[in-house]
């Protein structure tokens, strides 16, 4: 047992300060594993090293999946390794036999946490979701169901389940990303309104996304041009401004 603090410190560099200079990395399996179960931070920051040992090492792991799925609350929009995270999710979900019934489940989790993230996460998870669809074709039938959400009475996805092959996530449809197309901020309804449309082949590249700041996306609004707007088309006459105005018969502005 370590404290918390230093369980942070010790994940950190583990995946390439430690492991790749030891004769034998499979001597981490336990420890890793056992981090990954703890929660919170510290399953985000096991899986750089977890993902070294099933890649490299023939870790076999079976409840992965499942443990990644359950990471995935509100929180992991906000916290402070948000990018490495999903850089890893990215890998893990890349596999083309992937069951469809488990990446339909995280997408439609992260899209039914995406209605309460801010808008740089949804700048990044967007597109993210997008790229799962491109790899899994079984999974479009979210996007395209016939009659989508008006069709149904309420949605069959349980988001409480923790088993992702139960939460029946296929049967249901993405209408979180439709409510997003009426997002606040324009870039993000300009991205969620891209599943309106015919997805392309190619993938987008998230890696510039990932690690993109409030202040980021303040900074950007900030420095674009202003448009002039007309503010009024009316030409100012009397006291209060209107044309038919009383008081313009008796007052005038100087």
């Amino acid at each position: 047992q370590l404290p918390t603090g230093l369980y942070k410190k010790v994940l950190v560099i583990l995946h390439d300060s430690v492991l790749p200079y030891m004769n034998e990395p499979t001597l981490m399996m336990d420890f890793l594993t056992v981090a990954y179960g703890i929660g919170g931070a510290i399953s985000l920051l096991a899986l750089n090293g977890l993902f070294i040992l099933i890649h490299q090492h023939n870790l076999e792991y079976p409840d992965f999946y499942k443990k990644l799925y359950s990471l995935l609350d509100p929180s992991i929009y906000h916290v402070k390794y948000r990018a490495r995270f999903f850089h890893l999710t990215d890998l893990f979900l890349s596999s083309s036999h992937l069951p469809a019934y488990l990446v339909a489940a995280f997408i439609k989790r992260l899209s039914r946490l995406a209605l309460t993230a801010p808008p740089e996460a949804l700048l990044m998870i967007i597109p993210f979701i997008c790229n799962l669809f491109r790899r899994h074709p079984a999974c479009r039938v979210l996007v395209h169901r016939p009659g989508g959400p008006a069709d149904m009475s309420e949605d069959p996805y349980v988001m409480e389940e923790e088993e992702p092959s139960k939460s029946r996530a296929l049967e249901s449809s993405l209408w979180e990303i439709q409510s997003l197309q009426n997002h606040y901020h324009p870039d993000v309804a300009k991205a969620a309104a891209v599943l309106n449309q015919f997805l392309s082949e190619m993938e987008d590249d998230i890696s510039g996304l990932l690690e993109l700041s409030a202040y980021e996306l303040f900074d950007k609004e900030v420095k674009k041009k202003a448009v002039d707007v007309p503010l009024e088309f009316e030409q100012v006459r009397g006291l209060f401004g209107k044309k038919n105005d009383i008081f313009a018969e008796h007052f005038s502005l100087d």
